[in-house]
């Protein structure tokens, strides 16, 4: 394998930004010489690291109200509202999940990212899993990198869509726009599997999955393919409201805060014991008020055409 990806894979607990940067500074030897990040290895050398992790400021445990669909000693799952960030970072040192599982399980210190195995954006709705003991966390990482964690999605995506598929293009950082993200021939291998649930008039409810996970994954495979995610600040341009929209779906897609996205369903191995678990988080109040805002006009549409007709 290439040296760093065999380093990622023997130190899942630290970043792939964080070890390229120990190999180009010197600070990693293979069988006591430096390696370049493209250089081969073949397995059973010994690896030596001389390097400081930064100081950071330490993250404070917070009582913020979670709602756990799953605990034992091994494993928590967890049902995260829309808003809640994940990680911290700049700007966001409290109020975030982390926060919430230190407070909930004050072990989780002990555990990379508290026990964080994947995440979800601040504004997607749904299911999470954290480890809870160092020998977790390693298992259940190996089964993210191995794509033996299933996560399921739904959304609801502006346009009709006519049948699903897959979406198979390579996702890397925006080449001007550092916050963003987009399809680019050099970016990573990014997999998505989408399913049509309904069709309303000018929207469409979709089941989602991924076989790979990559940052904003689902949002910029959507968009790309021209069914932006409803309410998507970065990636769905303006508001489209269709032509003979209802009051009440005007307001509810103008007023509509986040993007319409919910990890509705999750499905693992469990780390100790090897049972097949599988959880479903229902939809929000938020998304099920715009689908049926959505079906309510849709509804009305087809009455007034059936008067018309008449």
């Amino acid at each position: 394998m290439r040296f760093d990806a065999a380093l990622a894979r023997a130190l899942p607990q630290y970043s792939r930004a964080r070890l390229k940067a120990w190999i180009e500074s010197g600070a990693v030897a293979v069988d006591g010489r430096p390696l370049a990040a493209k250089d081969r290895v073949l397995g059973g050398e010994q690896i030596r690291i001389e390097a400081q992790l930064p100081l950071q400021t330490p993250l404070l445990p917070q009582a913020i109200a979670l709602s756990v669909v799953f605990r034992d000693r091994a494993l928590l799952v967890i049902d995260k509202p829309a808003g809640m960030v994940v990680h911290p970072g700049a700007g966001n040192t409290a109020g975030t999940l982390q926060n919430a599982l230190l407070a909930l399980d004050p072990k989780l210190a002990l555990v990379p990212r508290a026990g964080l195995i994947h995440r979800l954006d601040k504004d997607t709705s749904g299911l999470l899993v954290v480890a809870r003991t160092p020998e977790a966390h390693a298992a259940l990482t190996a089964a993210m990198a191995a794509r033996e964690i299933h996560r399921e999605y739904q959304a609801v995506c502006t346009g009709v869509m006519t049948a699903g598929g897959t979406i198979d293009e390579p996702i890397g950082r925006h080449r001007t726009q550092r916050i963003r993200m987009a399809v680019r021939p050099d970016g990573r291998e990014a997999v998505t599997h989408y399913r049509v649930e309904r069709r309303f008039r000018a929207h469409t409810q979709v089941q989602v999955t991924l076989q790979t996970g990559r940052t904003h994954q689902i949002r910029v495979h959507l968009a790309h393919v021209g069914f932006p995610v409803v309410g998507d600040p970065v990636y769905g341009g303006r508001r489209r409201v269709p032509a003979g929209a209802s009051a009440r779906l005007r307001a509810v897609l103008q007023g509509f805060g986040r993007q319409a996205l919910h990890a509705a369903r999750l499905a693992l191995v469990h780390p100790l014991d090897g049972r097949e678990l599988q959880w479903r988080a229902p939809l929000p109040a938020d998304m099920r008020s715009l689908l049926a805002a959505l079906a309510a006009d849709a509804r009305q549409a087809g009455e007034g055409m059936r008067s018309t007709r008449g």
